[in-house]
């Protein structure tokens, strides 16, 4: 089953506190998902394997394995979009969930609204995706449907992302992040444009902690293109002020 042969929403919900997992399950069913709850890591990724949800909300604090390995496993197979929830309010522990593969991190105890606000700009910047692709980023693009440069390239409405011909598996903010500095080609696009492009928003209120995260997302976008900070094929940091595409490579 997946969520385009359903036609519906669908969100697994991997918590083993039953009074959180029905908070949960409310505020995504107001989001228009139709939910679906695993009590531990095991059934929450048969789940996942079973529905293809468009959105997994994932707590740290599991029986058997931990949220952490969790996600890492969720990110061998999905694209799912993966919010982390736990009483943890280190810095470190959100870094840590962000590197391993959530797209997002939420202490608890929560607020309903946030939660929910958090999951529509999801949906938005998704739909907004869909009703107005961008335009190609390089005159080196084989036709209007692709975004490429130096040997990657990347299908907007697809979703699909290719290096030097072969298939990468991305998250959906790494995804995001990399079509957004595709589109921007040469020009810097900063940390906060980032942040709220993240949200779905064009200007939103950004903190430290919303441009850690997507240092954190680039760093595990570079490790899988296999692109170095220091020489970079692709995403080429501007210190102190964001990112934009590298240099174009001859031959």
């Amino acid at each position: 089953m997946s969520e385009a042969t359903q036609g519906e929403r669908h969100a697994v919900i991997i918590e083993d506190d039953p009074e959180i997992a029905d908070l949960l399950a409310a505020v995504l069913t107001q989001a228009g998902f139709r939910t679906h709850v695993a009590e531990d890591g095991v059934d929450g990724l048969e789940l996942i394997r079973e529905i293809d949800p468009m959105l997994t909300t994932l707590d740290v604090n599991l029986p058997g394995i931990d949220g952490f390995e969790v996600v890492r496993r969720i990110r061998s197979f999905s694209s799912t979009y993966v919010i982390m929830l736990s009483a943890r309010r280190d810095e470190i522990d959100t870094l840590t969930g962000l590197s391993a593969g959530a797209d997002d991190y939420v202490a608890k105890p929560f607020r309903p609204r946030e939660l929910r606000a958090r999951v529509e700009a999801m949906i938005r910047r998704r739909e907004l995706q869909r009703q107005a692709p961008p335009q190609p980023a390089a005159a080196e693009t084989p036709d209007e449907d692709w975004l490429s440069h130096n040997g990657l390239r990347l299908h907007v409405s697809m979703h699909l992302v290719e290096l030097d011909g072969k298939p990468v598996e991305l998250t959906r903010t790494e995804f995001d992040l990399l079509c957004a500095v595709m589109q921007g080609n040469r020009r810097v696009v900063s940390k906060d444009e980032l942040a709220s492009y993240t949200r779905g928003e064009l200007n939103g209120y950004v903190i430290d902690a919303d441009r850690r995260s997507i240092e954190s997302h680039i760093a595990n976008l570079r490790r899988k293109l296999a692109d170095s900070a220091t020489t970079p094929r692709f995403v080429e940091t501007v210190r102190g002020v964001g990112y934009r595409l590298a240099k174009p490579q001859r031959g």
